[in-house]
């Protein structure tokens, strides 16, 4: 694989470290298997170089192109998650947070004949929650 077409796979998945020409830890330097553009290969040296080479936070930190408060983000992540903490978590809301299952299988099974507008009216008086109406159009064509 070519350093460009590894990039390309990093930037399409994400993983693009964004100050990669920030890295100026020497393992970086030559190129080949470390490329300071690959965001998660930075982290977990970034890490390395902290714990296993002795590196102070502020100077691993820096030499990797992150901040000290960055490092801790990074290293807190590690912890909880191991590898895969170190890549970064889709950013926003994670899907509608009102649409319980319970509210999903009545406006499925709900009358076709009802309209987004009379089903909003009936989740409120039946559920207590209150629904944009394309919410719940969205909802009844999953």
């Amino acid at each position: 694989m070519t350093e460009v077409s590894r990039i390309r796979m990093l930037a399409d998945a994400g993983l693009v470290h964004p100050r990669a020409e920030a890295v100026t830890a020497p393992l970086f330097a030559g190129g080949g298997f470390f490329l300071a553009s690959d965001k998660v290969q930075v982290k977990y040296e970034m890490l390395r170089a902290h714990l296993v080479d002795g590196a102070s936070v502020t100077d691993a930190a820096d030499a990797h192109g992150y901040s000290r408060a960055g490092f801790y983000v990074v290293q807190a992540a590690f912890v909880r998650a191991g590898m895969t903490g170190l890549i970064d978590e889709r950013r926003g809301r994670r899907g509608p947070i009102k649409l319980t299952e319970e509210i999903v299988e009545f406006l499925r099974t709900a009358p076709a004949s009802a309209t987004g507008g009379q089903l909003v009216d009936e989740v409120a008086s039946r559920f207590g929650v209150l629904l944009h109406r394309r919410t719940v159009e969205r909802a009844r064509r999953r």
